[in-house]
C-alpha cells in the first residue's frame, strides 16, 4: 500500500514494480463529494429530479393563458345611441368587515363615488354590508347620505373625474380651474369637516347623544350588541323613490341602504360569500335590480363611464346573451415605482386574464365585477333565456319604508339559510376562503361566459398592502384557499370536466397550484446550498451536454419573465423584487398555506378569515415610500425567510472554501451550477441581510427572529455535517 503515498498523476504503472491498488481506494479523500454516501446523493438527486418535473408540470399550465389572449373595447357611444337613458337599474354592493382595518372615512369615499357615477341616479342603489355591526360605520354612513346632496351635483355639473372626493381632493391642486376658487373650499371645507367628526367619533367610540337625535337608525344600538352578537339591521337611509329625497339642485338622489346582517355566536355567518348573500337577498325587496356590481370598501372607481363601459357587454346583440358577468382588473394606486412588495400583479391583470378571456371568460376575482343577479341566484346559461332588463326599482310599487326595513331584516337572519340552497346552488358559494374563485368556476361550469374589460385607465383603484406582513397575509388567504379548491369536489379538472374547455380547467388550476409550489421551492432553495456546503455535485458539470437543459431554462424563462414585464409597464427593479416576493411567498405565506390546508382536510382546524389591515402609521408609510421593506413584529414567516437567508450565505461561504482548497477544477467543472444559484440566492436576500445585520429603524428584522433563524441554521448544518439529509 505504500502507492497510496503518491499523487494519483504520478503513482506507478502497473507492471512498474507496483501493485495495483482497488478502485474503490483510487479516489481522492479531499475531492468535494467524497464524504457523502451514494445514497444520500442519488436521493437529493431524485428529490431535484421530482421538483424539476413538478415546474415542468406547472409551466405547461401557466401557458393555457398565453397562447391567445383576447383584448376588448366597449363603445359607449353606440350604446348612448342604441338605447339612450333607457338603461338597466343597477344594485351595487360594498362590504366592511372592521371599523379600526377599514376606517369609515375610508369607507364613505367609495360609497359617494358610487353614488355619483354618470348614471341616472334613479336607477342606482348602493348597499353597504358592516360585518361588524358597527354604530360607527352607520354612523359614518349616515353623514355621507346628507354630504352627498352637495357632492354629487358638484361632480355632474364640473365632470369631475375621479369622483371619489378622498381621491379627488389629493390630486386636484391642479384641477381648481373647473369650477371657482370659492366652490372648490367651500364643497373640500365640508368633506374636512365630515372625516374630522369621523374620525373623532372612531378615536373616541362614541356617537354624540345629540346625533343620535337626528336618525331612528341608532335606535337599533344599545350596549349590549357586539359584534359577533346582534340583530339584523337595515336602515334606507335615501330613499330613491322618495320625491323628496334630492340634492341642493332638486336632482334624484340614489337609493342608499345600511345593512348589519344578524349574528350570532352559535351560527357560522360565513365571512364575505354569507354577506354578499344577505345583500342579494335585502336588495330584492328594495331595488331588485337586474345587474349587480360589487367593489371593496377600499376600493374607488377611476372612471365615471365605468357602469355604461360593462352595460355595453351585457347588452351587445350578438354575444351579450351569454355573458354571465364582467370582471374588471384589480389595480393599486399606492404602488411606488418599483413595486418593493411586488403586488401591482400587473402580468397577471394585463397577461393571465387576458388569456383566460379566450377560454371563456375570466375568473371572478371578488370585486370591480358586474353580475347578472339571475346567475347569483343559480340560473343556468340557455340559448332561449331573455333577461328583462326593465325591472327594479321603477317597477317597484311605492311601500311604507318602515315595511320594506322589516321585510328585509327578515332575509338578513342568521337562520333564514337553513335548510336552503343559499350557499350552494344560490349565491355566492359558502366553505372557502376565496369564495369569489369557486363562485366563478361554479358560472362557468352552469354554462356562462365572462369577459375582461381591461381599458387603458384603470377602472377601479385600491389599497393594495404596503408591509410584508400584510403580502404574506394576502397571499396565504388566496393560496390556502386555491389549493382547498383543487382538493375538493370543486377541482376544475374534476367539477369542470365536460363542461368548460381543458385550457380552461387549466388556467383555474394556476392559482389553484400556488400553493404546492412552495414544497419544490423550498427544496430548491435548501438542499443544493447544503451539498454545497459539503462539495457535493447535484448537477451536471459545465462541460456535460446535460448541462444545456438546465442553462436554457434558466436564462429562458427569466429573459421572458422580464419581457412580460416591461410591457406590462413594470421596471427592471420591479421585475427583480417580483422575483424576490415570488420566492418568499413561496417559502412563507404558500407553504403555511399548504398546512393549514391540509389540516382543515384533518379536521384539526377551522377556515378563517383574516381582514387585511388598511391603516398604517406614520413611520411604516415612510418606510413604504422609500421603498425600504418592513417587518415590524416577529411572525413565523419571517423565521423561514431569514433562515433560508442566512443559510445560503453560509453555504456560499462553505462553497468557496472548497474553491480555495480544490482549485479552478471545483468552479469551472464540478460546482459551477450550485455556487451559481446559491450566488444568486444570496444577492436576491441582500435586503434581508441588511435589515438582520445592518438597519437599526423599527421597520428591521426583530432580533428574536434572527435569533431563532440563527439557531434553526446552526442546527441544520450540523446535522448536514454529521448526518448527511436526503
Amino acid at each position: 500500500m505504500h502507492h497510496l503515498l503518491y499523487p494519483l498523476d504520478s503513482a506507478p504503472a502497473r507492471g512498474q514494480g507496483s501493485v495495483q491498488a482497488p478502485r474503490r481506494h483510487r479516489r481522492r479523500r479531499d475531492t468535494p463529494g467524497a464524504l457523502l454516501p451514494g445514497h444520500a446523493r442519488a436521493g437529493r438527486r431524485l428529490g431535484m429530479l421530482a421538483a424539476e418535473l413538478w415546474y415542468s408540470a406547472y409551466w405547461v399550465i401557466t401557458q393555457s393563458v398565453r397562447w391567445n389572449p383576447v383584448r376588448r373595447r366597449p363603445f359607449r357611444e353606440r350604446l348612448a345611441a342604441r338605447y339612450g337613458e333607457r338603461l338597466p337599474c343597477v344594485d351595487i354592493f360594498v362590504c366592511t368587515a372592521d371599523p379600526q382595518s377599514e376606517p369609515p372615512s375610508l369607507v364613505i369615499s367609495t360609497i359617494l363615488l358610487l353614488m355619483a357615477y354618470d348614471y341616472p341616479a334613479e336607477k342606482l342603489s348602493v348597499y353597504l354590508s358592516d360585518n361588524g355591526g358597527s354604530v360607527l360605520t352607520f354612523y359614518a354612513m349616515w353623514e355621507a347620505s346628507s354630504f352627498a346632496e352637495h357632492w354629487i351635483p358638484f361632480c355632474k355639473r364640473y365632470n369631475i373625474d375621479p369622483r371619489s372626493p378622498a381621491a379627488y381632493f389629493s390630486e386636484s391642486d391642479g384641477r381648481q380651474d373647473l369650477c371657482t376658487p370659492k366652490e372648490w373650499s367651500l364643497i373640500k371645507d365640508m368633506y374636512d369637516e365630515m372625516t374630522e367628526r369621523i374620525d373623532t367619533a372612531v378615536m373616541s367610540d362614541k356617537i354624540p347623544e345629540e346625533i343620535k337625535a337626528n336618525h331612528k337608525g341608532f335606535c337599533e344600538w344599545n350596549p349590549e350588541i357586539t359584534s359577533r352578537n346582534h340583530q339584523p339591521i337595515v336602515q334606507i337611509l335615501i330613499d330613491g323613490k322618495d320625491q323628496n329625497a334630492v340634492d341642493n339642485e332638486g336632482n334624484v338622489l340614489p337609493t342608499l341602504v345600511y345593512m348589519a346582517r344578524e349574528k350570532r355566536p352559535q351560527h357560522h355567518h360565513n365571512f364575505k360569500a354569507g354577506a354578499m348573500n344577505a345583500l342579494i337577498r335585502v336588495s330584492s325587496v328594495i331595488s331588485n335590480s337586474p345587474i349587480i356590481m360589487n367593489v371593496d370598501c377600499d376600493m374607488y372607481s377611476n372612471n365615471k363611464d365605468t357602469i355604461r363601459d360593462a352595460l355595453c357587454f351585457f347588452l351587445d346583440e350578438e354575444m351579450g346573451h351569454k355573458i354571465g358577468f364582467v370582471q374588471y382588473p384589480q389595480s393599486y394606486n399606492n404602488m411606488t415605482k418599483n413595486d418593493t412588495y411586488g403586488n401591482s400583479m400587473l402580468v397577471i391583470s394585463k397577461v393571465e386574464l387576458r388569456g383566460f378571456d379566450s377560454l371563456g371568460g375570466p375568473l371572478y376575482i371578488g370585486t370591480g365585477c358586474f353580475h347578472r343577479r339571475e346567475i347569483l341566484c343559480g340560473r343556468r346559461f340557455t340559448e332561449d333565456y331573455k333577461e328583462d332588463w326593465y325591472r327594479g326599482i321603477n317597477d317597484k310599487i311605492q311601500e311604507n319604508i318602515y315595511d320594506i326595513e322589516e321585510k328585509a331584516k327578515s332575509l338578513a337572519t342568521c337562520t333564514y339559510e337553513q335548510d336552503t340552497q343559499w350557499g350552494d346552488e344560490i349565491g355566492l358559494k359558502y366553505g372557502c376562503p376565496v369564495e369569489d374563485v369557486i363562485t366563478g368556476l361554479a358560472i362557468h361550469c352552469r354554462g356562462w361566459e365572462s369577459v375582461l374589460n381591461s381599458p387603458t385607465r384603470p377602472a377601479f383603484m385600491g389599497v393594495g398592502p404596503s408591509t410584508l406582513a400584510q403580502t404574506l397575509l394576502q397571499h396565504k388567504r388566496w393560496s390556502e384557499g386555491n389549493f382547498s379548491i383543487f382538493l375538493s369536489k370543486y377541482c376544475p379538472f374534476l367539477f369542470g370536466h365536460g363542461k368548460i374547455k381543458l385550457r380552461h380547467q387549466m388556467a383555474y388550476c394556476i392559482y389553484g397550484l400556488w400553493a404546492p409550489n412552495s414544497l419544490a421551492a423550498l427544496y430548491y432553495v435548501t438542499i443544493p446550498s447544503l451539498a454545497l456546503l459539503k462539495g457535493t455535485p447535484l448537477f451536471p458539470q459545465i462541460t456535460s451536454p446535460w448541462i444545456a437543459p438546465f442553462l436554457y431554462v434558466f436564462f429562458v424563462k427569466n429573459m421572458y419573465s422580464l419581457y412580460e414585464a416591461l410591457s406590462c409597464g413594470e421596471t427592471l427593479k420591479g421585475w427583480w423584487n417580483g422575483q424576490r416576493m415570488w420566492l418568499v411567498k413561496r417559502i412563507s405565506s404558500y407553504l403555511y398555506g399548504v398546512i393549514d390546508t391540509l389540516r382543515k382536510l384533518l379536521g384539526l382546524s377551522q377556515m378563517t378569515f383574516a381582514v387585511s389591515s388598511k391603516v398604517s402609521d406614520e413611520d411604516v408609510s415612510k418606510r413604504y415610500e422609500q421603498e425600504i421593506m418592513d417587518f415590524g413584529s416577529p411572525t413565523p414567516e419571517y423565521v423561514i425567510i431569514a433562515t433560508i437567508a442566512l443559510l445560503n450565505l453560509v453555504c456560499l461561504v462553505g462553497g468557496l472554501r472548497h474553491i480555495m482548497t480544490g482549485g479552478w477544477n471545483v468552479l469551472f467543472n464540478v460546482l459551477p451550477a450550485q455556487i451559481f444559484l446559491c450566488e444568486m440566492l444570496v444577492i436576491t436576500n441582500i435586503p434581508f441581510y441588511e435589515a438582520i445585520f445592518l438597519r437599526k429603524d423599527k421597520g428591521r428584522i426583530p432580533f428574536s427572529v434572527t435569533l431563532a433563524s440563527i439557531g434553526f441554521v446552526v442546527l441544520v448544518c450540523l446535522v448536514e455535517i454529521l448526518v448527511p439529509i436526503v
